[in-house]
């Protein structure tokens, strides 16, 4: 059976998905909506903004109060979503978006951090800085400092990313998935706090969230280690055009290469390029045509997107002891249209038609 263009793919996906999370605002959820906002921009087509709203406005109130949130939970993954707050706030004029990111801004002012300044994970995981919260929450910060005219809070996250990125380094530029203040987690190294091993998506989600500020703040953007990163991250790219789940272990058995991690290295070596960071605008195209050609399959009459590592992590969780092991990466459920990679997968093609015209 013949598949359909990516665009139509996501037209399809988007018109019968459903929040992730039963309703509650989660950053599941805010992936797909910064794909939508991004295919938005990218086109100008009407169908991705009345996706992103019809799907924001069953979750935010007219005061900005979101469904399912609440700030005591301090769970650095709910301000992710809040991105898509500033595109529908400039499209609408609805003052309740920017209430919204206000309640989120909030959360921020008031979330737990390490000695050092770092923003915890989650207040359950008390002293850890994990690379994916860095996407979550940093950009944006960024973003809503500069519209709220806050430079203090565009300097104290450049702050946290600059602290984190020394943290969490790792071998061949590369870095690993978190780091425990404490260094007593089971996970962390007892003498550096950090994890043991390099998973793809965590430093997916860090890519994303440095080029994501590199076209932010230009002016201050960490520019050096933004090309240092996105070079060890080329480096890993296999001739199929995809990156392995464990990255800095090509060789693991069982390492196989993984879509979610693969969409999000696409999209950040092709807006980086854009950026006039580096050219990279090949290797993040070739795996993007490698997802499209490859990890979309049609059966009865439905496309999904396969091959997506559903959830890991680092420490305990629904009986599960994950401690941050090469092999551990390797355990978890591999599924099919998970909204961690058909939402970087709609960023990278929204960065694809931004650059040229695509060739679907």
């Amino acid at each position: 059976m013949t598949c359909p263009t990516a665009l139509e793919y996501f037209d399809a996906f988007t018109s019968r998905y459903r929040h992730y999370k039963g309703g509650s605002w989660c950053y599941e959820d805010g992936c797909i909506y910064r794909g939508l906002a991004l295919l938005h921009q990218a086109t100008g087509e009407a169908r991705w903004f009345a996706h992103l709203k019809r799907l924001t406005d069953a979750q935010i109130a007219p005061d900005g109060s979101l469904a399912g949130y609440r700030i005591d939970e301090f769970n650095i993954d709910h301000i992710l979503a809040g991105r898509c707050l500033f595109h529908l706030a400039d499209e609408t004029g609805d003052p309740r978006y920017m209430k919204a990111a206000d309640l989120l801004a909030e959360q921020l002012s008031r979330h737990p951090r390490t000695k050092a300044g770092n923003y915890w994970h989650k207040q359950r995981y008390p002293d850890q800085v994990w690379l994916d919260g860095l996407y979550m929450g940093l950009p944006f910060q960024i973003e809503y400092g500069l519209r709220s005219d806050r430079p203090d809070l565009v300097q104290d996250a450049l702050a946290q990313l600059s602290r984190a990125l020394e943290l969490t380094r790792g071998p061949a530029g590369l870095y690993v998935h978190g780091y425990d203040a404490a260094k007593v987690q089971g996970w962390a190294d007892p003498e550096t706090g950090k994890s043991a091993s390099v998973w793809a998506r965590a430093v997916g989600w860090l890519a994303m969230a440095m080029v994501d500020i590199c076209a932010l703040v230009p002016a201050s953007a960490p520019n050096r280690k933004t090309v240092e990163l996105l070079q060890a991250v080329a480096m890993e790219q296999r001739r199929s055009g995809l990156w392995p789940q464990v990255l800095d272990a090509p060789g693991l058995e069982g390492n196989y290469e993984e879509s979610s991690a693969s969409a999000m290295f696409a999209y950040a070596l092709m807006r980086a390029t854009e950026l006039g960071l580096g050219e990279w605008f090949d290797a993040g195209e070739h795996a993007y045509d490698a997802l499209i050609r490859t990890r979309l399959e049609t059966h009865g009459g439905v496309t999904r997107l396969t091959r997506i590592c559903h959830v890991a992590g680092l420490g305990g969780f629904d009986g599960k002891m994950r401690d941050g092991s090469q092999g551990y990466y390797l355990t978890e459920d591999i599924v099919e249209d998970d909204a961690k990679g058909v939402g970087p997968l709609m960023m990278a093609a929204a960065q694809r038609l931004s650059a040229r015209a695509p060739a679907e």
